[in-house]
């Protein structure tokens, strides 16, 4: 390698130590290891010194082709030394900030997705049920009330004429009068919607 090249290399590696510092400390922030299962605390850490590794030879082969020298494990020391001396209080600083600006952030829109979106969408939802539970409760007495008052309608209409089919009932022979009543049971609930109730109360007058 020529001078420049082992120059590069050198200022690379020493980059590289300081971002494998930085690295490291945003690494040990997000894993919570007191937190964590050992086994997979494991297969991150595992992961993590890859990665690390991965990229570092990436940068050193983009530098020098991938040459390793023995300066270069010197220059990734001072590089990761250095971002312990000077860097790492002030990093974990600004990542600290950094963090806890996209929390509020994230804080923010669900706050403005709950009130803008969930809750008028919510509101919404109870008024409509309440609007048709209304009706239906509507609609419901008011059946209730007209089926009353056709019921009592219909029995005065039929009290006079219930009255003469007893008058006749008790004048036909019993056999004419078992006819009469099936022919009369068979075709009430076709004939009238309250055939049934009508049909309950023709049998009351006629088996008196």
């Amino acid at each position: 390698m020529t001078l420049s090249v082992q120059f590069y290399t050198m200022l690379a590696m020493v980059g590289m130590g300081s971002i494998f510092g930085a690295a490291l400390d945003t690494y040990n922030r997000f894993l919570n290891r007191n937190e964590r299962k050992r086994w997979l605390v494991f297969l991150n850490d595992v992961l993590f010194w890859i990665v690390q590794a991965l990229f570092i030879f990436y940068i050193l082969f983009s530098v020098n082709f991938g040459e390793v020298r023995f300066y270069i494990f010197i220059a990734l020391l001072c590089g990761f030394a250095g971002y312990q001396a000077l860097l790492k209080a002030m990093y974990k600083t600004v990542l600290e900030r950094v963090i806890q600006a996209f929390i509020s952030l994230y804080r923010f829109i669900v706050k403005m997705v709950m009130n803008l979106v969930y809750s008028p969408v919510k509101w919404l939802l109870v008024l409509l049920f309440s609007i048709i539970l209304g009706i239906a409760k509507g609609t419901w007495a008011v059946f209730n009330f007209l089926s009353k008052a056709i019921i009592s309608i219909l029995k005065i209409v039929f009290a006079p004429l219930l009255w003469v089919v007893k008058i006749i009932s008790s004048l036909l022979p019993k056999n004419i009068k078992k006819i009469v009543e099936k022919l009369y049971n068979k075709f009430a609930g076709y004939l009238f919607p309250f055939g049934k109730v009508i049909s309950t109360k023709l049998k009351k007058w006629l088996k008196r």
